[in-house]
């Protein structure tokens, strides 16, 4: 089934490109089914690019869903337009009385700060209190998923001695944990983080599962056993080039940054990266929707 997105989001165009169902409000009121809703707590500073990803692996699904995107208020975004973020976005305030199926929060890049010290954390803590009770399952990324972890649960952060940035070899700890579902027992997925949380203090928390992580890049997936929030620290949404695109990036700032580990064939950036985890991405994030969220999910539901 497709995924439902406004007809003038640039995302559209690279996604019918690459033959992903999509369709808008028209055709989909017209489907006798209830569509799972998903809200995107968007903190990119690039909300284009992270749109694209995020919704070519949302529309690899046998469920018709429906997405709305969310910005912050208390800080505006200076990396993309207002009429980009008028046309394709809401503020909670516009949606705190409405329940949604399903919940994604992105990543940020500000890591290095302390959470309090981020200028939109007070509005980030309302958000994920009242996930608890208006969201089925909410699905944390990267920073997003260390917020996740030290707001419900107390498990902080701490800053890592070089960036983690890389592609990584994973073991799963939970094998019959339905979110893991047709997964390999050793699969890839790409970090890019300068800090990190303890394995210990997860696995000492008896309201979440450690279901998979990495020797060398520590926990991927947690989740609680609850069901009602995954975190995820790497990103299974990764392009193949954004890694590059982040080491690029770095380098043009005269930042002392190490080649993306694992990355690069023969650990030459001029050769273009070997994609080895996006099947695993669209599985798990097929099964994200699937088991965690509409199978969760009441018929009738806000």
């Amino acid at each position: 089934m497709p995924i439902n997105i406004p007809k003038l989001l640039p995302a559209r165009e690279v996604l019918d490109q690459e033959n992903i169902f999509i369709m808008d409000d028209e055709r989909a009121t017209s489907q006798d089914i209830r569509p799972l809703k998903i809200l995107i707590l968007n903190l990119m500073p690039e909300k284009e690019k992270a749109e694209t990803q995020l919704l070519r692996l949302l529309g690899n699904s046998p469920l018709q869903v429906n997405v709305k995107f969310l910005k912050t208020s208390s800080y505006e975004s200076t990396h993309t337009s207002k009429q980009h973020l008028e046309m394709f976005y809401t503020t909670f305030s516009e949606v705190k009385n409405q329940k949604f199926d399903g919940m994604i929060i992105t990543g940020a890049p500000v890591e290095l700060l302390e959470f309090e010290q981020v200028k939109y954390w007070s509005e980030l803590t309302e958000i994920m209190d009242w996930t608890k009770t208006n969201i089925t399952s909410t699905l944390h990324i990267c920073w997003g998923a260390q917020a996740a972890l030290f707001h419900h649960y107390g498990i902080g952060k701490f800053e890592l001695t070089r960036k983690c940035s890389g592609i990584y070899s994973h073991r799963i700890f939970e094998q019959n944990d339905i979110l893991l579902r047709g997964f390999d027992d050793q699969f890839y997925a790409p970090h890019s983080r300068y800090t990190d949380v303890s394995i210990e203090a997860i696995k000492s928390n008896p309201q979440l599962k450690l279901l998979a992580a990495s020797e060398d890049a520590g926990a991927l997936l947690i989740a609680s056993t609850d069901r009602k929030h995954v975190m995820i620290t790497g990103h299974l949404e990764y392009e193949s080039d954004t890694l590059a695109q982040e080491y690029d990036r770095d380098l043009s700032r005269g930042l002392e940054i190490h080649m993306p580990e694992n990355y690069f064939p023969n650990n030459d950036p001029t050769q273009p990266p070997i994609n080895r985890w996006r099947s695993h991405g669209h599985l798990f994030f097929s099964n994200w929707l699937n088991y965690y969220v509409y199978q969760e999910t009441p018929y009738f539901w806000g």
